[in-house]
This record gives C-alpha cells, sequence and structure tokens, in this order.
C-alpha cells in the first residue's frame, strides 16, 4: 500500500545466503542465519534463522526455521518457532505450525494451521476466569 515493498530488499536484510532467481537447487538445504530465495528449491530446507521468499521464488518442500517471510510460492508444511508472514502476493499450500501467523490481504493460504502458544493462551484464561 502507497507504493511500499511487499518483500524487504536485498539490502535491508543483512544476508548470509541468497538464492538467485536464475538458481534452481534440488535436495535439502540445511544450514543457519538469514536466507533469501528468489529462485527455486525442490527439496526440504531446515534453517535456523530467518527465510524470505521473493515474489519470484518458490519452495517445493517443507520449512523449518525461525521466522519466514512468503512473497512467492510454497508447496509443503511450515513450522516456524515465531512468525509466519504470507505477503499479499504469497501463496502457500500446506500446514503451517506457527507461535504468530499473519496473512495479508489477497494472500492465498490453503490448508491447516497449528498454533504452539496457542493452546497455552487459551488454558491461561480459563484459569483466570475461575
Amino acid at each position: 500500500m502507497f507504493g511500499k515493498k511487499e518483500t524487504p530488499d536485498r539490502k535491508d536484510m543483512a544476508l548470509d545466503s541468497l538464492i538467485g532467481d536464475n538458481i534452481k537447487v534440488i535436495g535439502k538445504i540445511q544450514g543457519g542465519g538469514n536466507l533469501r530465495i528468489d529462485g527455486v528449491v525442490e527439496g526440504d530446507i531446515i534453517y535456523d534463522g530467518d527465510i524470505v521468499i521473493g515474489e519470484e521464488g518458490r519452495v517445493e518442500g517443507n520449512i523449518s526455521c525461525d521466522n519466514v517471510c512468503i512473497a512467492g510460492i510454497v508447496r509443503g508444511n511450515v513450522e516456524c518457532n515465531e512468525v509466519l508472514n504470507l505477503l499479499s502476493t504469497g501463496k502457500l499450500s500446506g500446514d503451517v505450525q506457527v507461535s504468530s501467523f499473519i496473512v495479508n490481504e489477497n494472500a492465498i493460504f490453503e490448508g491447516n494451521c497449528k498454533m504452539e502458544k496457542g493452546i497455552e493462551k487459551v488454558e491461561e484464561l480459563v484459569k483466570e476466569g475461575e
């Protein structure tokens, strides 16, 4: 909105790894730090850190990380320790397990969501109400 970019610029985020728009990776990716995907990944990603999937990025596999921001396409399950942000250009087909899930207007999400801290919060509120 108001001309603001949907996905962080490469210079806005301290990158440790980049999969550029002309790169296709087939196989499992493991690592840590900040990862940006503008190309194609066919395989699971297990990352100790944050992941940004750009508008042209595509992941066909499961993702496990701290935070993920999706502006492209993900077909697979996503497990986030903290926040999953599905931007308006993002498409996610798979189940998610997160602490916090942000779905922007016009984003597409097809799957189930389980919020890890949600059950604890509900139980806490029930105890307070007694």
